[in-house]
């Protein structure tokens, strides 16, 4: 079994949760991206997403994408990204998803970037931009290194397509909560809910779902594992403390590991 597999049974023989937490690797500096991980870990995030800067991130909103001209202007490189996923995961045991777009992946070559992953311990790959019906050599080179596939589906997704996507999707199935970009919402939509009941007579048995976009308050939180999720991820929540306080990076650290702590209570079953 995988450590993410792991991850999500034990938690959910806990009734709880997974908080998944996503910051962008290199941001503001390479050398704050560990500290700013352990931050998140110790605050309760069981799995962490690390982001690969890209300059042209479609579907991320303004916080995301100004972390990625942070990162990027900061000589972040995506080699460096999949070093840090393995100092984290060497020190702390977490598991470790990268976020990329699939240009990056092109780039290196598709079985040397999972190759070198890993090398480093990742335990899964997110590209926003690949679809499903053009990723089976991606699947095949991520497959045969051991590494986990998770795939995107959204409120327009069709019934077949999302089969599809349950198929080709491991380590978990990300719901993208709404239509447009990554940013971090004031409410839970109830379209989320029926969305997250829509999708899981899919996903229940074969894969854990776990929903993002737009959440970034343990109200959030709480509603999405209450109306079934496994998971929540949170991203742009994180990333705009890292922004507000770059220049104080006790602060920063202090910050994170708070809001994750939140979060993290937010996803436990206190029945």
């Amino acid at each position: 079994m995988s450590d993410m597999a792991e991850v999500f049974q034990k938690l959910k023989a806990q009734g709880d949760g997974a908080l998944i937490g996503y910051v962008t690797g290199g941001d503001p500096k390479p050398e704050f991206t560990p500290r700013i991980s352990e931050a998140l870990i110790k605050g309760g995030v069981d799995i962490l997403e690390l982001g690969i800067p890209f300059s042209d991130p479609i579907a991320d909103g303004p916080t995301i994408q100004a972390a990625s001209v942070r990162a990027l202007q900061a000589g972040t490189t995506p080699q460096m990204v999949l070093g840090m996923a393995g100092e984290v995961k060497k020190k702390h045991r977490v598991p470790v998803v990268i976020l990329t777009y699939f240009n990056p992946v092109f780039r290196m070559g598709v079985e040397r970037f999972f190759r070198l992953a890993k090398s480093f311990g990742v335990d899964g790959v997110v590209v926003p931009d690949l679809p499903v019906e053009e990723a089976e050599a991606y699947r095949e080179a991520a497959k045969s290194c051991g590494v986990d596939t998770v795939f995107l589906a959204a409120p327009s997704t069709s019934n077949e397509r999302l089969r599809k996507i349950v198929e080709c999707t491991s380590g978990f199935l990300y719901v993208v909560s709404h239509f447009g970009v990554t940013g971090a919402r004031e409410a839970l939509e109830g379209s989320t809910v029926q969305l997250i009941q829509r999708f899981l007579p899919y996903t229940s048995g074969r894969v854990p779902l776990a929903v993002g976009f737009g959440v970034s308050k343990p109200e959030h939180a709480k509603g999405i594992i209450e109306a079934g999720a496994d998971g929540v991820i949170v991203g742009s929540a994180f990333v705009n403390i890292v922004r507000e306080h770059q220049s104080d990076v006790g602060r920063m650290l202090e910050e994170l590991e708070a809001l994750a702590r939140k979060l993290k209570e937010a996803t436990k079953s206190h029945a």
